[in-house]
């Protein structure tokens, strides 16, 4: 059991676990797909998805509106359709649209009345920048892979954060969805971690790669986490 009373510091990924990210990716993708014909499940679209992001953040860094194009190039590729300008640009154009989960926004209320708050984010600055807006409250930190150049699970990240955030790891919690890219490399830091793991309406559906690791404790939401660190 945490004792949440050691940490100043509240950090989270953001796409997955503060943000509707699987509802945002089937609101772009399908109309696409749609548009040349093409079906396929959800878990076969996510799992591409998941595939040619990671593909494409391997190697030399790019920007992530980048490896968003690149996923809709991808899915060209894999399906035998040829995406316009316009489709390759309309999943990274949609994330500014993507909402938060129902209780992300009430949870950050509460858990900012005591803790800093940070994000540490496989995004662009200005990308988050639009969702920063939907999600209400300020955070202390925000570190995304445009600033570390690497995305998680490169501890070129994380390292970033511990410089900014400064503070020891025993005062530092981290929250995620992703057990892969967030929890297994935190907990390697000695980062406590809660691994978010909301129930999916779609079983057995998911957009992050499938990792064995072993989270502090595991929430559903983070209306949970909030009650579990008593605010």
């Amino acid at each position: 059991m945490l004792n949440f009373t050691q940490f100043q510091v509240l950090s989270f990924d953001c796409y997955g676990t503060l943000i509707d990210w699987e509802t945002g990716i089937f609101s772009a993708l399908r109309p696409i797909l749609a548009a040349h014909g093409k079906e396929i499940s959800d878990s076969q679209l996510l799992t591409l998805y998941s595939d040619l992001e990671s593909e494409a953040e391997q190697g030399e860094f790019r920007p992530y509106h980048e490896v968003l194009e690149y996923v809709v190039r991808g899915f060209g590729e894999r399906l035998a359709f040829m995406p316009t300008d316009t489709q390759v640009r309309s999943l990274p154009d949609s994330l500014a649209s993507w909402q938060p989960f129902s209780d992300t926004v009430a949870a950050l209320r509460k858990l900012k009345a005591r803790y800093q708050l940070a994000v540490i984010s496989n995004v662009d600055d200005d990308l988050f920048v639009a969702t920063a807006r939907r999600l209400e409250v300020p955070f202390d930190h925000v570190i995304t892979a445009q600033q570390a150049r690497a995305y998680k699970p490169s501890l070129r990240m994380f390292n970033l954060a511990e410089q900014r955030i400064g503070v020891a790891p025993e005062k530092w919690l981290h929250a995620a969805q992703s057990v892969y890219h967030d929890v297994i490399p935190a907990r390697s830091m000695g980062i406590s971690t809660v691994w978010v793991n909301r129930p999916s309406p779609r079983p057995g559906v998911g957009a992050a790669k499938v990792a064995l690791g072993q989270p502090d404790i595991e929430v559903p939401d983070l209306k949970t986490l909030a009650q579990r660190a008593g605010v």
